[in-house]
């Protein structure tokens, strides 16, 4: 894993939690706040948070044209949550800002609120076993095109991949398990 310098959208949420799992796993995590920055990783994760907030923040900062354009050229990108919700075409219920690169529709909130939050253990096609968190956690409601499902929970969709882009609804870097970044460090 040494020797990628992996980018972790530092606008807003769980960001830090991100880059230390990628240290622990040999990589190199850069915060990503500029158009700089994006043109100088090899890979980017986009943490969980505020997706509404983030959306803005990224028009804000005119980092979306960018990061569409090296997620078109190959770039791997990691959506965790808020994530997720930005990487989808469609969000239910929703017009805010997106990046809008995966086939996919979300429900936001879909597990409920802070409070409902819940920990588990999630069987991932290809994985095996891998603890997750889910707070106030999005869900896939349908996906198209080349998108596949890794996992689901309860029947409801919450990993999925398409190509060079990867979703979760749930936290891996708020657990102990690394697999997931590493995961997503061997596609890079």
């Amino acid at each position: 894993m040494a020797g990628k310098k992996i980018g972790v959208l530092a606008l807003q949420g769980a960001f830090i939690e991100h880059e230390q799992v990628l240290k622990k796993c040999g990589a190199e995590a850069v915060e990503v706040r500029s158009a700089q920055d994006v043109e100088s990783i090899d890979g980017l994760i986009i943490p969980g948070g505020e997706s509404t907030t983030m959306g803005k923040l990224l028009v804000e900062y005119n980092l979306q044209p960018l990061i569409k354009k090296r997620a078109e050229a190959g770039m791997p990108i990691w959506g965790t949550c808020a994530g997720m919700i930005l990487l989808a075409r469609e969000i239910e219920n929703s017009a805010q800002n997106r990046l809008g690169l995966m086939d996919i529709s979300v429900k936001r909130n879909a597990f409920g609120r802070q409070v409902d939050s819940f920990e588990t253990d999630l069987e991932v096609s290809g994985l095996g076993k891998t603890r997750a968190i889910f707070i106030r956690a999005p869900y896939v409601d349908r996906c198209w095109g080349k998108t596949e499902i890794l996992a689901t929970f309860r029947d409801k969709i919450v990993m999925v991949r398409e190509g060079n882009l990867i979703a979760t609804s749930f936290h891996p870097e708020l657990t102990p398990d690394c697999s997931l970044h590493e995961y997503f460090l061997n596609m890079v």
